[in-house]
């Protein structure tokens, strides 16, 4: 049996009950994973180019090689993107990173949380 778990909202003058679901901030819907300024970056990146090297996730997004590394770790980790490691005969050594039809996914839901979030605040207007 489902019961209709309600909340007390108040401030703009009168209380009102809405639904838990409504109540829930949108700030609490955003990934965590992808939420991070450098995750989120980087899967921005990658959904609009598929996949890219290191060197240009490190330039286009100002960050160290340990820094990237580590976030592309976490990335992986979760599944949302994938490493490559490629050596052409003679060549050095290359790390491409690409998205994953989940890491797709986990990036346009956090785009459209951070959309509802928006709007939320906006309905809210300014003080």
């Amino acid at each position: 049996m489902e019961t209709d778990r309600r909340a007390t909202v108040t401030g703009g003058g009168d209380d009102s009950t809405v639904s838990s679901d409504a109540a829930v901030h949108a700030a609490l819907r955003v990934d965590d994973v992808v939420h991070q300024r450098v995750r989120l970056g980087l899967l921005a990146v990658l959904h609009a180019t598929d996949s890219a090297d290191f060197g240009y996730l490190k330039q286009v997004l100002e960050l160290t090689d340990g820094n990237l590394n580590r976030h592309l770790d976490v990335l992986a980790r979760a599944g949302l993107v994938t490493i490559h490691k490629t050596k052409p005969s003679g060549g050095r050594q290359r790390t491409i990173a690409s998205i994953t039809d989940r890491g797709v996914a986990a990036f346009e839901d956090e785009v459209r949380q951070l959309e509802r979030f928006a709007q939320a605040v906006r309905r809210r207007g300014t003080r």
